[in-house]
């Protein structure tokens, strides 16, 4: 197994760099199940918020993405379940996808609650707004 780092998913995904690309077109093509792509949750998230921020992919769009990536024989992703979960919450919410991880993963630890300034995390299941 192999880790991918943010820039290179991120490259993979936006095809924006031609150089990289070929590169990274090379290297996901090796990828298999027995050989497989890891994604950790941190790059998961990084992934997400400059997709939505740099390259204005709307929630629908990173949606689409994510789901595309967990369904990838030849990536494991970090907790998966949790990212189901989260992309879930993310769907159905306001709040950004590093705060569902961060509610799921909270869920999953046993934790009571999470607290967060946050407004629009602190109306996921599981979050509360520290006042």
């Amino acid at each position: 197994m192999i880790g991918l780092d943010t820039n290179v998913l991120v490259r993979y995904l936006a095809k924006d760099d031609p150089a990289q690309i070929i590169r990274v077109r090379v290297f996901m093509h090796a990828l298999s199940a027995a050989s497989p792509g890891f994604i950790s949750l941190i790059t998961l998230a990084e992934t997400a918020w400059v997709l939505g921020g740099n390259y204005e992919f709307d929630r629908k769009m990173i949606v689409a993405v994510i789901t595309a990536l967990l369904q990838a024989e030849e990536l494991v992703v970090e907790q998966a379940e949790v990212v189901r979960e989260a992309l879930h919450l993310f769907e159905e919410s306001r709040a950004g996808l590093s705060d569902c991880l961060i509610a799921q993963l909270g869920r999953h630890a046993g934790c009571e609650y999470t607290v967060s300034f946050d407004r629009h995390a602190a109306k996921l299941p599981g979050m509360k707004l520290l006042v």
